[in-house]
């Protein structure tokens, strides 16, 4: 059996071509559908009886930083998101509890169930290549797009990461945009511009679409490094 060298060569690249706006499209549906789907409104109800301090507007806002969170999943296509906020991490926790609603959206926005994982913190000496940096970095990457912000100069702080500290969330964790802020007392203080050093976080090459693939080591944003 012969083979046609070239006819195999343009089926590989259509293949290649059709993959990646296959991708590309999935992508842009799940946004849509993650800006768009009604979330059950008794959510902010279970949220105010764990948080009594928050107003009904407040309790809103932790709603979007949810959609901002669920956005950035989409987008990492498949790749691990890590939860910057606690408070942002309880409603998410009261909506997998509501199973039925919780599956619906899940497999009509990502197509497979997203499975929780706890918010965590970022350690004190993060190491780049770590698991739980690279999910807060692409956390913070799609975040900061979401509302225009630019990633490795960041003026100030998506709302996904602003949440625990604007509602002094008990125990929540606390980021600041800009290095230089942090100062010698930086207490449970981190930086959440460093997410965006050392990459080409700011532009769309990367393999989950944030550039946050791999880290090229050094600083040079967000006022320097964490």
């Amino acid at each position: 059996m012969s083979w046609n060298v070239g006819g195999v060569f343009t089926l590989l690249v259509v293949g290649m071509s059709s993959f990646a706006l296959y991708r590309v499209w999935r992508a842009l549906t799940a946004r849509r559908l993650v800006k768009a789907h009604p979330f059950p409104p008794y959510l902010r109800d279970k949220l105010r009886a764990t948080y009594p301090q928050i107003t009904p507007v407040q309790a809103i806002e932790v709603e979007r930083g949810l959609r901002q969170f669920f956005l950035a999943s989409a987008m990492a296509q498949g790749r691990f998101v890590a939860m910057p906020s606690k408070v942002v991490d309880a409603m998410w926790h009261e909506f997998i509890l509501h199973t039925r609603a919780y599956d619906v959206f899940c497999r009509k926005t990502f197509g497979r169930m997203l499975h929780h994982t706890p918010a965590e913190a970022l350690a004190e000496q993060p190491d780049r290549a770590d698991r739980n940096f690279q999910g807060l970095r692409r956390a913070w990457v799609w975040s900061c797009r979401d509302e225009g912000i630019d990633p490795r100069q960041p003026q100030r702080l998506p709302v996904l990461f602003a949440l625990d500290a604007a509602l002094a969330i008990p125990g929540g964790y606390r980021y600041v945009p800009d290095c230089r802020l942090l100062g010698a007392d930086r207490g449970d203080t981190h930086c959440a511009g460093g997410f965006g050093c050392g990459s080409s976080c700011g532009s769309s090459s990367g393999s989950d679409g944030s550039g946050c693939g791999s880290d090229g080591g050094g600083g040079g944003c967000g006022g320097g490094g964490d």
